[in-house]
């Protein structure tokens, strides 16, 4: 454990900026909520900074390195000045990972990490220059030639995340009814608890049947996800916050209530290939992130009073607070979701840490922040307390993915090409802006146990109710493969 004041990193000011007139790109963002972040931690400290970290950003790619800007806006020559390679949502809890480390071997006394998107902003901007609407996270993931996944419609997280929705669905025993109404109640809670943040891009509280009613508001994207149940990254959102010493904040007079200390951490990952993973019920990586950053810190989830889990898709704070042990009447946020706080791609954990900081100086206590990036693909666990937290030891080695590897089982093989009889293992269904049926996707074993990708047509509207109306469960059902007249694999039930 560190006793040395010197080397206790704790969090001492914290900042969030939205813009909603559409001014700002993403270096405006995070010069606002560095700005904030200052004036909170009493003033003076942006200066001080000898390290200024960033969480990539898409909205403005050509901005390039946003931590070099700040460096120069404001005047200075941190020694430490880096910038994300990928705004993948971990993101932000591995960069304080990383700050409390260096804190913690003296390397470093003051950091700044900062994140923004401005999304609304580009896409305005792009649709006063060319008259079209811009989809820039769907561009990012479209990049190079097409695979077969994408073939497959396989392309943005919005299109993945309802494979482990479904294939959890069933590992659980739920129908489809129960599925859906344990996503609307974990949602409408996160929508009450934006409602009450000022920070929150939507301050509406929601019912669960709202969330998960299909509406023409509500309208369907990805079986079984509508529109409130995912993302919201049309917005203009930045946060960031300063972790620095105990000495040092004491010396500079920060007030002993408003300093939040940071506890140990844990970081895994999957493989990025969704194809090449074991499974879709459980991820290891998700797992061990979570119990080894509570057993890193000697806590038990009966000694947590708060929780950050993250929640881009329903299925991924499902899996999390089952793991954890979380009852599904408890929030699950300090900041309000990326439905309803807002979704700034790799930057929501930024919000989520600036609002946990405000909810532990308020309510004191202990807080676990769990975060995802990619597609189920990375995980960083990290906590935060209004008190010290005394098996808190630093630099430590956050990486615990040799467990992970050890916990997963064999990944099937992968037969392209395969015709013949082929059960379920996960699927979900594609939806047109109008809502009407684009087409299904499957994944499905083959006898040999191989994994095999393939289509439904809209057309096949007796596979697609199949598929859609819960009447039985679809994962593991029977059916062929053959290939279609467009090239693909199809599957059909029987």
């Amino acid at each position: 454990m560190n006793t040395d004041p010197a080397r206790i990193p704790v969090i001492i000011g914290v900042g969030q900026f939205n813009d909603r007139e559409n001014i700002h790109d993403a270096l405006g963002l995070m010069v606002a909520a560095l700005e904030k972040a200052d004036e909170d931690a009493g003033g003076g400290w942006i200066g001080q900074l000898d390290s200024i970290a960033v969480v990539n950003q898409i909205s403005f790619p050509k901005l390039g390195n946003c931590a070099e800007h700040l460096a120069q806006h404001f005047g200075i020559v941190p020694k430490i000045v880096e910038q994300t390679p990928h705004p993948t949502g971990e993101s932000p809890v591995q960069l304080l990972n990383e700050a409390a480390n260096r804190i913690g071997a003296g390397e470093i006394s003051v950091a700044a990490i900062l994140g923004a998107e401005a999304l609304r902003t580009a896409a305005e901007r792009a649709r006063a220059a060319t008259g079209e609407k811009k989809d820039a996270l769907r561009a990012v993931a479209t990049g190079g030639a097409k695979s077969l996944m994408q073939q497959h419609g396989l392309v943005a997280p919005t299109d993945l995340y309802p494979l482990y929705e479904n294939a959890t669905r069933a590992a659980w025993g739920q129908s489809l009814a129960e599925a859906q109404a344990e996503s609307g109640q974990i949602w409408a809670g996160m929508s009450a608890v934006a409602a009450a943040n000022e920070n929150a891009w939507i301050r509406k509280p929601q019912t669960a049947e709202a969330i998960t009613s299909i509406e023409a508001d509500n309208r369907p994207i990805a079986f079984p996800y509508q529109k409130r149940m995912v993302a919201n990254s049309s917005v203009n959102q930045g946060a960031g916050f300063i972790v620095t010493s105990l000495a040092r904040a004491r010396a500079a007079g920060v007030a002993e209530a408003n300093i939040i200390h940071v506890g140990m951490g844990a970081a895994a990952h999957e493989t990025h290939n969704m194809l090449k993973r074991d499974q879709y019920v459980q991820p290891a990586g998700m797992v061990v992130t979570i119990q080894e950053t509570l057993k890193r810190n000697r806590l038990t989830t009966a000694d947590l009073d708060h929780v950050e889990l993250y929640s881009c898709f329903p299925c991924v704070p499902k899996m999390a607070r089952r793991i954890l042990g979380w009852p599904v009447d408890k929030p699950i946020t300090a900041f309000g979701g990326l439905t309803f706080g807002g979704g700034p791609i790799g930057n929501y954990m930024s919000h989520a840490i600036a609002s946990m900081v405000d909810t532990l100086r308020a309510e004191r206590g202990t807080a676990l922040l769990f975060a995802n990036g990619g597609y189920a693909t990375h995980f960083h666990g990290i906590v935060l307390s209004a008190d010290p937290l005394p098996e808190a030891t630093f630099p430590h080695d956050y990486d615990v993915n040799p467990l992970a590897d050890a916990m997963r089982g064999a990944v099937p093989s992968a037969d392209d090409d395969y015709e013949g009889p082929a059960n379920i293992e996960s699927y979900t269904v594609f939806y047109n802006r109008d809502g009407t049926v684009k087409f299904g996707t499957v994944i499905a074993r083959t006898s040999a146990d191989a994994r095999v990708l393939a289509r439904v047509d809209a057309a096949d509207e007796t596979m697609v109710a199949f598929l859609t109306d819960g009447k039985v469960e679809p994962v593991g059902a029977s059916g062929r493969t053959a290939r279609g007249e467009d090239g693909l694999i199809h599957w059909r039930a029987g």
